[in-house]
């Protein structure tokens, strides 16, 4: 039997990938070899590369004026990156500042230019994001910025705002979980580790014509034009990362696409919603505003109790529980791949706990 790993990342992947992966460990469709010991110039992994675009294209509804990339550094990569690229375009970028993730890529943000704070909620308690109603944009910006999912607090954007900046969002916990409106967006950032594959790879949507007109005095591996005239092949890439985020949106394309997940996804959460809704034990930490679909967290009544709630999930194989170090808590990262047993096994837990230790 499976774990239920409940983890924020790096997360549960689909057990039907994992299966696929270890047939095709030791020869890659009739091959001799693995996939990730072939050339990145050759046709076996060539094509493997294009059809993860294609997927992802085909999921998102990407426009055609949009490139994808397939990056590394993860999300703390694009911290630096995005500024690097855009921030020439305007005299401020704004950013919203939303908690831990948020705060990290202002921080970075202000090492390569001016950062101007258009809506804060960092230490609001219920977690929140900004309303879109809320944002105090400046003039003649180079972009907006906003982290579309805390994974920490647990706290998500609900409704994205308009914007006549380019809008940047980092969508490393939430990506592929719901249909978004990719025009809606200049530029879209994600880790892979949460719903897309395993890390390694970081993935890159950006509408093409903000790429051009960086200057030369940003490093060449360090612009997105240098990347996408490469097809995210400047370098050698994390190929059997690419290779297992091809299998995860194949996944996701058997299960129904992104309408399906979102379905499946508010099925799950609403189940466990409730569950701390109703407790005299448990107590939600986010706003029931803005509660993610993929990071619930909640607390004890009784602090005491958390160790030992931990404790006895694990014995019932539920790991990955602990909430962020900086937060506390508990928090259950329910991301696409997590079954529906999982959040199942979860509840009758919490309520047999509730019942124990009352």
């Amino acid at each position: 039997m499976r774990t239920f790993n409940f983890s924020a990342g790096p997360a549960v992947l689909p057990t039907d990938v994992l299966e696929e992966a270890r047939e095709e460990l030791l020869d890659y469709q009739g091959s001799g070899m693995s996939i990730m010991e072939q050339s990145h110039r050759e046709g076996a992994y060539e094509a493997v590369h294009q059809e993860a675009l294609e997927n992802i294209k085909e999921l998102l509804g990407v426009p055609e004026n949009y490139g994808i990339m397939f990056l590394q550094g993860g999300a703390t990569g694009q911290f630096a990156m995005v500024p690097m690229n855009l921030m020439h375009r305007g005299i401020v970028a704004d950013y919203t500042n939303s908690g831990a993730w948020a705060t990290k890529a202002i921080q970075e943000a202000r090492t390569q230019g001016r950062v101007h704070i258009a809506a804060s909620t960092e230490e609001e308690m219920p977690a929140r994001v900004p309303n879109p109603q809320e944002l105090h944009l400046s003039k003649g910006a180079s972009y907006l910025h906003l982290t579309s999912n805390e994974t920490v607090s647990g706290a998500q954007w609900q409704a994205f705002p308009d914007s006549d900046e380019p809008l940047v969002a980092d969508m490393s916990s939430d990506i592929l979980s719901r249909p978004i409106d990719v025009s809606k967006f200049g530029l879209i950032y994600a880790g892979a580790q949460k719903n897309l594959g395993p890390a390694g790879v970081t993935l890159v949507i950006i509408r093409r014509d903000l790429a051009s007109g960086v200057p030369n005095t940003v490093p060449k591996f360090f612009r997105y034009a240098e990347h996408l005239k490469a097809n995210s092949l400047l370098n050698t890439p994390p190929t059997f990362s690419i290779y297992l985020v091809c299998l995860v949106t194949r996944w996701l394309k058997k299960q129904g696409g992104l309408e399906a997940m979102r379905q499946r996804n508010r099925m799950k959460t609403d189940k466990l919603y409730a569950t701390i809704d109703g407790s005299n034990l448990y107590r939600g930490m986010a706003d029931p505003a803005f509660r993610s679909m993929m990071n619930v967290t909640f607390s004890l009544e009784e602090e005491s109790l958390e160790s030992r709630f931990l404790e006895e999930a694990a014995k019932n194989s539920m790991t990955g529980l602990k909430g962020h170090r900086s937060f506390g808590g508990i928090r259950a990262s329910i991301y696409n791949a997590l079954p529906e047993a999982g959040i199942d096994a979860l509840v009758a837990f919490m309520r047999e706990f509730e019942r124990a230790h009352r």
